[in-house]
Formats: structure tokens, sequence, C-alpha cells
């Protein structure tokens, strides 16, 4: 690719980051509607959580294969594609008579954005060739996620309350659109220079992984944890993730790197990530229905009192990219660990009728956190990997982060309804303190994982593996993952 203006190059950033947008406030703008999106389509506990899931998990299971696409096949063209996609799942997605197919709609939808959020990070890698203009980039790339996410509670609950839950996914159509004629006329087509094949079992196998592991854990408590079909279920899962691990390792072009694994940061921040957006998907999901089945909120009032969590996110998420660049990912981390951490467990012991403001100072020091979070993630994946690498380890970043949101809302939704007896409004309160110390431990080990991942052996780590895998990118020989 060459050189581009700097305003060629701040336009593709937009451009990027707009897709980014849309796939960032979809999931987390359903969460308000679901309880609308319940009493309209005869939903359970459960199925709303599969209308979360079903998205995130079929996200995470494509993110880095489309990264690896969009290096082989063309990332301009990989990107569009997954805007059109995308568009068409959201405007499906506000037709849907049942559940069924706003589940089935929703999964088109993450066919889609898999295709983005991986590809538009590795055109910004590619795009900003200069350390410091990348790190500037990258860190308005991390306030865009934290505004997005952040945000989605905000519109979705004035979009249901004064449209109806249908309307939030037509934001996403306009957009879409947008950035397709965009895209075709600001942003360079590229390729890795050495493509890489396509692990088709490789990816049967995360998906299997991913689904049975899901599915398990949503479905468990009306099935029983030791009926025959959920053990069998999570067997699956093991069998899946004990033929993953070393076909990957010896794979020549493995769907998932193993190799950059030996990078303590770069584990570290994936972990991290996984723990980041775990305690996000569930502390978003049990406010909901707080909000609006315990407290008798409407969906826009229920927005609303989650709008310190995304102004204090808006605000956190680029001045956590500048000390990222500055002081580099320990204090960022901390501070993002200590602030998840400090606002769940202000909501440990959570009554019908706690107070407001305790309500509110939590979602503001929970914001913080989170929203301090994503720019040391991301930075750490992409920093010091080969550009033709850009794609997956993008990939291996943003499925993290999925797969955190999808294990957040399974794990912390069942923790936090198993114990409920009765109606939900009545008993809600009391039996969701267990998924508040869920959130509160993802806190903790943010925490611990900042402070380990960021030692001077974890640098040295990351130079080795940085090393090690431009000498394989050079070999014509097969090595190991």
């Amino acid at each position: 690719m060459s050189e581009l203006s700097l305003g060629r190059r701040r336009a593709v950033l937009a451009i990027c980051s707009m897709s980014l947008f849309i796939v960032g406030i979809d999931s987390t703008i359903v969460n308000v509607a679901l309880p609308s999106i319940g009493h309209d389509l005869n939903a359970s506990v459960s199925g709303l959580q599969w209308t979360v899931d079903a998205y995130t998990l079929v996200l995470a299971s494509l993110l880095m294969l489309s990264g690896s696409m969009a290096d082989r096949l063309g990332r301009r063209r990989i990107f569009q594609l997954g805007l059109a996609l995308f568009s068409l799942g959201s405007l499906l997605c506000s037709m849907s008579p049942t559940l069924g197919l706003l589940i089935a709609f929703r999964m088109l939808q993450a066919i889609g954005g898999s295709m983005l959020n991986p590809v538009a990070m590795s055109i910004i890698r590619n795009t900003f060739t200069d350390a410091r203009e990348r790190a500037a980039a990258i860190g308005i790339w991390g306030a865009v996620i934290g505004f997005s996410l952040a945000l989605g509670p905000v519109v979705g609950g004035a979009l249901t309350d004064s449209i109806g839950w249908r309307s939030i996914f037509w934001v996403n159509v306009p957009i879409g659109v947008a950035a397709i004629i965009l895209t075709a006329r600001y942003v360079p087509e590229s390729r890795a220079p050495r493509p890489r094949r396509v692990d088709p079992i490789g990816q049967l196998l995360v998906i299997a992984l991913l689904a049975t592991v899901t599915y398990a854990i949503i479905e468990g408590p009306a099935a029983g944890w030791s009926s025959a079909r959920t053990v069998s279920v999570f067997a699956a899962g093991l069998l899946a993730l004990m033929i993953l691990l070393p076909y990957e390792t010896y794979r020549r072009d493995p769907l998932i790197a193993i190799g950059f694994f030996r990078s303590a940061p770069f584990a570290g921040a994936t972990v991290i990530a996984v723990a980041a957006f775990a305690a996000l998907g569930g502390y978003l999901f049990l406010n909901t229905l707080y909000l609006q089945e315990v407290r008798g909120l409407s969906p826009l009032a229920a927005g609303l009192y989650t709008l310190p969590l995304a102004a204090i996110t808006i605000i956190a998420s680029p001045l956590s990219g500048r000390v990222v660049g500055r002081l580099g990912s320990r204090p960022s981390l901390l501070v993002g660990g200590i602030g998840v951490a400090a606002g769940s467990v202000m909501l440990t012991g959570l009554t019908t009728h706690t107070a407001v403001w305790l309500l509110l100072l939590s979602y503001l020091i929970f914001g913080l956190g989170f929203g301090v979070i994503n720019a040391p993630i991301t930075n750490t994946a992409v920093s010091g990997m080969p550009p033709a690498q850009a794609g997956v380890a993008a990939g291996i970043a943003s499925t993290a982060r999925q797969v955190g949101q999808s294990l957040g809302v399974a794990v912390i939704g069942v923790a936090a309804t198993s114990g409920s007896h009765g109606p939900i409004r009545l008993s809600l309160a009391s039996s969701s303190h267990p998924g508040w110390w869920i959130t509160t431990g993802c806190g903790v080990l943010i925490i611990g994982l900042g402070m380990l991942s960021t030692t001077r052996w974890a640098h040295d780590t990351a130079t080795q593996t940085a090393e090690r895998m431009a000498m394989r990118e050079s070999a014509s020989t097969p090595v190991l993952a």
C-alpha cells in the first residue's frame, strides 16, 4: 500500500470507526430492549440470553476466519461484504415475527459483523505506518469501542420507548450503506504478502467449542446440571478443545496462531479482554432486567439511568489511549480493573429499593474502569506483530471480546437467575448477588494480569515472540505454530 495523505488516512480511520460503531452499539443496544422483546415475542429469560449470545457467539466464531480471509482476498472487499450483510441482517431483525427468526437474523448480522472489526483494524494497522500516529489512531479506535458499547443502552431505551424495539435495528442500515459507499471512495485495497490458507477444521472446532459450552451454560438450569444432555454437551466442548489445541499448534497456517500466546502481554491482553467484556455483558444484562422488571422503569428511563456509565466511558477511552502512548499499558489496566471491581462490588447487596445514588455511583465507577481498558487491549494485540499478521492478531483480540461478552451473559445471567423463585420482579434483586460477585472477580483478575503482563519478563517474551513470528513469515518450510 502506497503512503496516503494525512487527510486520506483520517478518512480511512473515520470509515473504519463507523463500522466499529454499528457493531459495538448493536452488542449493547439490544440489552435495554430485552424486556420489550420478551413481552412481544413471549420469550423466557433463556430466550433473551440467546437473543444476545446468538449474535456474540457467531461473531466470536468467525472473527479470526474473516481476518485471514481479508488478508488473502483483499481487506476492502471483505470489509464491504461485511457491511452489506450486517445491514441486511439488521433490516431483517426489525421485521422478525418470532423469537426464532429474530435469533436467526441476529446470526446473519454477526456473520457480517465478523468481517468488520478485525478487518478494519488490519486496514488501520497497514494505513498508519508511523508508530506514534498508529498509537493515536488506535486510541481513537478504542474510544469508539467504548463510546458505542456504552451508548447502546441509552439509544436503545429512547428508541424502544418512543417507537418500539424493532427500531433499534434501523440505526445500522443508513450507517452501513454510507460506509459501503465511502469505503469504495477512500479505502485502498490491500492484501497480506503471503496469504494464509483456509483452516476449515480449526474453524469447525472453534464453532463447536463456543457453541457447546454456551448452550450447556444457558440451558443447564432447565435441563439439570447433572442431566445426560448437559454433561454430554460439556463433554463435546471439552473434546473440541482437546483436539483444537494440538491441531492448531502444528498447522502451518492455523486459524488461531498459538505462537502469539508465547507473548505474555498478548496472552494477558487476551484474557483481560475476556474478563472485561464478560463483566460488561453480565453487568448490562442484569441491570436491564433489574431496572425494568424490578424497579418498573420504562426502557427510556432505564437507558438514562446508565447515562453516567456511557458518559464516563466516552471521556475515559480517548484519555486512556493517550496514557497508553506515553506511560504504557499498566496504569490503564490497573485503573480499569479497580473500576470494574469497585463498581460491581457496590451492587452485591442489591435490593428492590437500593438508593438511586448508589446505582448511579456504581455505573459511574464501572464505566470509568471499562472505559480505560480497551486502549491497552487493542494496542497490545497489534503492536510488535508483523504487518502481514495484523488481521489475525486483531481477530484474536476481537474474538476474546466477543467470547467474554457471550460468557458474561451466559454465566452471570444463569448465576443471577437460577436462584430466583416466582416472578422475576420479586426475586431478581436478591438472587442476582452471585452475578455481581462474578463481575467483581473479573475486575480483580484484570488487576492481577495487568501487573503481571507489564513486567520486564513479559516485555522480553513479547520481543522474542515478535522475532519468532517475523522469522516464520520469511521461512519457506513449515514450523511449529
